[in-house]
């Protein structure tokens, strides 16, 4: 059995975090374990409370798991706070494990899940433990200082991104308002890189694609996948997510975990080599 971890904030509303994160290892035939960073009281129209976890009881989640379980690959989405990341960093450094970042900062409805005073620890500390990082434009903006309106842009931050260490970065063009279609730009440390092309869905219920898509590719890495196919096949897990909601709820809904097994998998992906 191929086990995996996502450690990350539960969302009452389970739309994302930990209980979409859970969903989508389920749904793809690994065991998932966790750890959480915080609890939120959310429904689709936003989050009302957040309360985090202790530093030291994250280190304890964490390390009972691996006294016991093989994990293999890791995942991580909303930390929170300095503290958390460089205890999350302290406890993962000397871990055979993969290792996908998802740099969860602002959540659907715009309230922040990362204090302000974390992005340093969260750049310094945790990216160069990474073997990929899965940002949207807004969290690439943060993360590399580049304010991103071009695919000149997406290029030049993913260059200061991979400059912190980090092996691949998956630049999500989701939220970039020139590009007709859904594309993810993906580099590479060694210069090398790649475009995903998918159908722009317009949907309000995008709630959890973030934690969609960086939990689907953990569990293709935890099952041996090449990072690549990794990557591709877990676009074509989120794009039917979103392609068939479940629309439910008065906001921003959740993604349909279940649509990908319910269509076997088979999504239109374009992949434009450079």
């Amino acid at each position: 059995m191929n086990i995996v971890m996502t450690i990350a904030g539960s969302d009452s509303s389970g739309g994302a975090g930990i209980q979409a994160d859970l969903k989508t290892f389920q749904e793809l035939g690994v065991f998932g374990t966790s750890t959480i960073t915080a609890l939120t009281a959310q429904n689709t129209l936003g989050v009302e409370g957040v309360f985090p976890t202790s530093v030291d009881f994250v280190k304890h989640q964490i390390e009972v798991v691996f006294q016991d379980l093989p994990v293999k690959a890791v995942k991580t989405g909303m930390l929170f706070s300095a503290p958390i990341i460089e205890e999350v960093a302290k406890s993962l450094c000397e871990k055979d494990v993969l290792l996908v970042i998802d740099p969860v900062m602002i959540a659907k409805g715009g309230a922040s899940l990362l204090k302000n005073n974390a992005v340093e620890a969260l750049t310094t500390k945790l990216l160069p433990l990474a073997t990929v990082l899965t940002p949207n434009i807004p969290e690439a903006e943060v993360i590399s200082g580049v304010e991103i309106k071009s695919e000149q842009d997406i290029q030049k931050a993913a260059k200061k991104i991979l400059g912190l260490g980090v092996k691949c970065v998956v630049m999500k063009g989701g939220h970039l308002d020139e590009q007709r279609t859904a594309t993810d730009t993906v580099y590479f440390a060694d210069g090398t890189s790649f475009k995903m092309e998918s159908a722009r869905i317009e949907t309000k219920h995008t709630h959890g694609t973030g934690c969609t898509y960086s939990a689907a590719l953990t569990a293709f890495l935890g099952q041996g996948w090449s990072l690549k196919e990794a990557i591709i096949e877990a676009k074509k897990f989120v794009q039917l997510a979103i392609e068939t909601p479940l629309n439910i709820g008065h906001g921003h809904g959740p993604t349909n975990h279940f649509a990908y097994n319910i269509a076997k998998g088979v999504c239109e992906v374009n992949i434009i080599e450079s």
